[in-house]
C-alpha cells in the first residue's frame, strides 16, 4: 500500500511518529449534493518499515464548505486499514466503510460503518456488538461429525469431518467412530465483512464471515456465513450458512 507522508516537520529519529494517509475515497458523505474528501489517517514512529499503524482515525473533508471533521476510532490500531463508500441504509447517500486487520492469529479484524448524514456522525455498524450478538457452540459428535449450533439464528449444522484423515481422526476417536472424550471447538470472532449489492438496487448489504475452529485455532473447519441487511436501525441476518473445506480426490 502507498503511503503518503502528511508532514514530517519536526519528526527526527525513530521514536518521533508520523502521520500518513493511509487510505482516501471521494463521496458524497452528508447528503448535501457535494463530494466529500473521506480520509484514513494513521501513525507509525518515523523510519519503521513495519505496516502496523495506531492511533488511526477518520478524517472528513466537507466539498461545500471545507469543514473538516476528526473521528476517533476505539480499535484504532492494526495493519491494512482500508475504506469503502457505499450506501447501506437505502437513503441515497454513502456511509463509510472501515476495515483495520488485527494481525492476530484468529485472523479477526475491526469494522465500523459510520453515517454522516447532514454531517453528524452515527456508528450503524460496529463489529463488538455483531461478535456479542452472534453466539455459537461447536461439539464434535459421534461419527465423526461436528455440530455448530448458531444460537442468535437458532439454526444447526453438522460438518462432515472425515475428510480430516486417518490421524487426525484416530487422536480423537475410537475404531467404532466413538468420541473418546468431549471436546468442544469454537467460532473466532468477526474476520471479514464485505459489501454486496445483493439486489443491484444500489443499496449494500454486509457479507461477514466468522472461522470455526476445532481443537485448537489452526485446527480450521470451516466458516460461518451471514448476511445482514439495515432494517431501518440497524443490521439484521436474513441468510446465514456454513461453508467447509473441500478434499482433494484423484
Amino acid at each position: 500500500m502507498y503511503y503518503h507522508p502528511m508532514d514530517f516537520r519536526g519528526n527526527i529519529g525513530p521514536k518521533k511518529k508520523t502521520s500518513y494517509i493511509l487510505d482516501f475515497k471521494e463521496g458524497d458523505v452528508n447528503g448535501n449534493g457535494f463530494i466529500d474528501c473521506v480520509y484514513l489517517i494513521g501513525d507509525k514512529p518515523y523510519g519503521d518499515e513495519s505496516p502496523f499503524r495506531d492511533n488511526i482515525r477518520l478524517k472528513i473533508v466537507d466539498g461545500k464548505t471545507n469543514l473538516i471533521t476528526i473521528i476517533k476510532l476505539k480499535e484504532n490500531a492494526g495493519y491494512n486499514p482500508t475504506l469503502f463508500l457505499g450506501d447501506f441504509s437505502g437513503d441515497k447517500v454513502d456511509d463509510i466503510l472501515i476495515s483495520i486487520d488485527s494481525g492476530g492469529s484468529g485472523g479477526y479484524a475491526f469494522y465500523y460503518i459510520y453515517s454522516f448524514l447532514r454531517n453528524k456522525p452515527k456508528i450503524i455498524f460496529d463489529f463488538e456488538n455483531f461478535n456479542k450478538d452472534y453466539l455459537y457452540e461447536v461439539n464434535y459428535k459421534d461419527d465423526y461429525k461436528v455440530e455448530v449450533i448458531s444460537k442468535s439464528t437458532n439454526t444447526k449444522y453438522i460438518l462432515d469431518i472425515t475428510y480430516k484423515g486417518e490421524s487426525y481422526l484416530s487422536e480423537i476417536y475410537y475404531e467404532n467412530g466413538k468420541l473418546k472424550e468431549p471436546i468442544k471447538g469454537w467460532i473466532n470472532p468477526l474476520g471479514g465483512l464485505y459489501p454486496i449489492d445483493y439486489q443491484r438496487d444500489g443499496t449494500y448489504e454486509l457479507y461477514a464471515l466468522q472461522r470455526i475452529a476445532g481443537r485448537y485455532n489452526a485446527d480450521g473447519l470451516g466458516y460461518v456465513q451471514t448476511s445482514l441487511k439495515w432494517n431501518g436501525q440497524t443490521f439484521v441476518d436474513f441468510f446465514q450458512t456454513v461453508g467447509v473445506y473441500g478434499e482433494e480426490f484423484e
